[in-house]
C-alpha cells in the first residue's frame, strides 16, 4: 500500500550559535541599516521592529537562517525621498536569538552578533528591504573563541566614568564592574553614546587590542 506523499518542505537546519562556521553564512543577507546601532560579535542588541519592510525582513530571516545584516548608513539622511542612503562597507551579522511578535505585527527581538561582513554589492529590494551580497572570510576569527588581550581594566573603567560624568550621563556601574573582560570589551562599545563614525571605527578595529586603543581615544576626548 502506497502512503500519502508528504509535500511539506524540509525545515532548514539552523546550527547552534557555537557551531556556526563560515559555511553557514549565506552569500546574501537582508540588511537593517540603523545609524548609531552597533552590533559586535558576541554582543546582544535589542531591536524594536515596526516598519513594514523590516517586519518582512524579520519574517524572511525567521523562515531561513535567522540572520540579519546590521549596518550603519554612511550619512544620516533618511530615504523618504526615494533615494536609499549610502552604507558603510562593513557590518555585523546578527542571529535572532529571541523575539516576540506583538498583536499589531511588530516585533521586539534580540540579535546576537555572529561575525562581521563586507558588502560586495547590493541586489534589488526584496519586500521593500535592502539585500546585499556579502563576504565574511576576512573576519573568520570572529567565529572562533577569542583570546582576550591583557589590558588595564581599572584605567578603562575610570575613563568610562569620566566620559559619562563629563556628559552628565548615568550608568549601572555595579553591573559594569561585574562584567568579565570579554563582555566588557563587547558591551562597553555598544552601550556608550559614541557617534556614528566612532562606532564604525570600533566595529572595524582589526583586533581586540585595537578596540581597546580606540576606546581609550574616544573616552579620553574632551566633551
Amino acid at each position: 500500500m502506497t502512503g500519502r506523499a508528504d509535500l511539506t518542505p524540509p525545515r532548514r537546519r539552523v546550527p547552534r550559535l557555537e557551531d556556526i562556521t563560515l559555511a553557514d553564512i549565506p552569500p546574501e543577507v537582508g540588511l537593517f541599516p540603523l545609524p548609531g546601532a552597533l552590533l559586535l560579535p558576541r554582543g546582544k542588541l535589542p531591536l524594536n521592529v515596526f516598519e513594514a519592510r523590516y517586519r518582512a525582513l524579520v519574517d524572511d530571516a525567521l523562515a531561513s537562517s535567522r540572520l540579519i545584516g546590521m549596518v550603519q548608513p554612511s550619512r544620516e539622511e533618511d530615504d523618504s525621498d526615494g533615494e536609499s542612503p549610502g552604507l558603510f562597507a562593513i557590518g555585523c551579522l546578527g542571529r535572532i536569538t529571541s523575539f516576540t511578535e506583538r498583536a499589531d505585527g511588530t516585533y521586539a527581538l534580540a540579535l546576537t552578533g555572529i561575525a562581521r561582513f563586507r558588502i560586495l554589492r547590493e541586489d534589488k529590494l526584496r519586500c521593500g528591504y535592502r539585500v546585499a551580497r556579502i563576504d565574511s572570510s576576512s573576519f573568520i576569527g570572529d567565529l572562533m573563541e577569542p583570546d582576550v588581550p591583557s589590558f588595564d581594566r581599572a584605567r578603562l573603567l575610570d575613563a568610562l566614568r569620566g566620559y559619562f560624568a563629563r556628559r552628565g550621563l548615568s550608568a549601572r556601574w555595579s553591573l559594569i564592574d561585574d562584567m568579565d573582560d570579554m563582555s566588557l570589551l563587547t558591551t562597553l562599545p555598544m552601550m556608550s553614546p559614541f557617534d556614528v563614525l566612532e562606532k564604525q571605527a570600533l566595529l572595524e578595529a582589526p583586533t581586540l587590542d585595537d578596540r581597546v586603543r580606540a576606546l581609550h581615544t574616544m573616552l579620553d576626548a574632551p566633551a
